[in-house]
């Protein structure tokens, strides 16, 4: 299948470029790697969380980013208001690709009214989280209501959407699950950007800069038992005691001062060093200033469904990594190569790996430069997004039998599935 050329998408954001990191983490930087390409992209995005930027315009890289104007009528009305909104902007920049990130909330309103509006334009859903029950929704104190609207538009927007990209191998056999064709299926997972490329410093040369081991924890908190990282921190100083852990980071529901209250109980708190929330412009340094990254996790199906983009930060940035073997991770990760991966909630065999890097120069250095030369040698966004041209050319096509045989494409999809 050949890939298509100087197409023009429009993309569908769940809600605005600030402060939530989906649009700067994956769909920002795979929109400016198509325009490298040749193709014109721009992002239509509800400023939800943001209402300072309604109605604003600004173009990142050659991506154009379209917030729209906040409504006018208070609920439900309001969400009505916003999802025609999110349409008509969408459809003013006459796409020849409709591609929805996240099939939730607004966005995947207009996505759905798209097909009753325009037929024959090509739907593209994008997936990179689970989440509906088991998700997000167990996660996030979203109202009931809300919860089963995302839960039912995750079930029903892949069915209907001309092709499906997925962040996971997970997230590819749920969609299968779905009954949607694997044909329809695209793997896509997360990249990094070219100003992510550059590592922040030698692993070795690190050793002779300062005193003491630092293990950073990176992290969001929700994907971890922070009880496992406090046994481990225990384990780890009983063997070396002038580790440090570098915690850079905030929790969805206050679970950091869960482990600050722990760690002072099990009297490692002076080994702790609790950094919260980081500007991105912080983020370099403070990788810089780590020995080894952890990233443990629990073997959730929200775990398994997601695809971490900071695991592949601390690989970009040519950190040794000790992971849990969850998901995605093991994608990413080859264990003894280009990182060390220890089983999900294990904070015995999480500190046993972190205390073998912390004793061996020689192999974080190396592990660090293999984990670094994986990452930007097959996950840049520059490769992947020719991984999405395949997508939108199998979408294309699917759009044009169904303006052929003059059907929309879910009743095409039925057929085709022998329903």
């Amino acid at each position: 299948m050949n890939s298509p050329a100087g197409l023009r998408v429009a993309m569908l954001a769940p809600f605005g470029i600030r402060p939530k990191g989906t649009l700067s983490a994956r769909m920002l930087p795979l929109a400016q790697a198509l325009v490298r390409r040749g193709h014109s992209v721009s992002i239509i995005a509800p400023p939800i969380q943001n209402p300072e930027d309604a109605g604003k315009r600004q173009i990142y890289d050659g991506v154009t980013v379209i917030h729209t104007r906040s409504p006018r009528s208070p609920a439900p009305l309001g969400g009505i208001e916003r999802t025609a909104e999110l349409l008509r902007q969408a459809l003013a920049t006459r796409p020849d690709v409709l591609h929805l990130f996240k099939p939730k909330g607004y966005s995947g309103l207009a996505a759905l009214a798209s097909l009753l509006v325009r037929p024959h334009l090509p739907l593209v859903l994008d997936t990179d989280d689970w989440e509906g029950w088991g998700g997000w929704n167990d996660l996030l104190p979203y109202p009931l209501a809300a919860k089963m609207v995302f839960a039912w538009q995750e079930r029903d927007l892949p069915r209907r959407a001309a092709a499906v990209t997925v962040a996971s191998r997970t997230l590819e056999s749920q969609i299968w699950g779905f009954g949607v064709a694997p044909g329809r299926v695209f793997y896509l997972p997360n990249g990094i950007a070219a100003r992510q490329a550059a590592p922040v410093g030698d692993a070795a040369a690190r050793d002779s800069s300062r005193p003491g081991r630092v293990l950073l924890l990176y992290t969001r908190f929700w994907e971890l038992d922070v009880r496992d990282v406090v046994v481990a921190l225990v384990a780890v100083l009983a063997r070396c005691p002038d580790a440090r852990l570098l915690i850079v980071g905030r929790g969805e529901r206050g679970e950091e001062y869960t482990l600050l209250e722990l760690a002072q109980r099990a009297g490692v708190a002076a080994a702790v060093d609790y950094h919260g929330w980081a500007e991105p412009a912080q983020i370099p340094a403070l990788l810089g200033a780590a020995d080894v990254a952890l990233v443990p996790m629990d073997d959730t199906l929200i775990n398994r469904a997601r695809c971490s983009a900071k695991l592949l930060e601390l690989m970009a940035a040519g950190l040794p990594i000790v992971a849990g073997r969850v998901g995605q991770v093991g994608e990413y990760i080859e264990d003894g190569r280009s990182g060390l991966l220890v089983p999900p909630s294990d904070p015995a065999a999480l500190a046993q790996a972190a205390l073998v890097l912390l004793h061996d120069a020689s192999l974080r250095a190396r592990l660090g430069r293999a984990a670094r030369e994986r990452v930007t040698r097959h996950f840049s966004w520059d490769t992947l997004a020719v991984h999405l041209e395949r997508a939108y050319a199998a979408a294309l096509d699917r759009s044009t039998t169904a303006a052929t045989y003059h059907e929309p494409p879910s009743a095409v999809k039925r057929v085709d599935d022998g329903r």
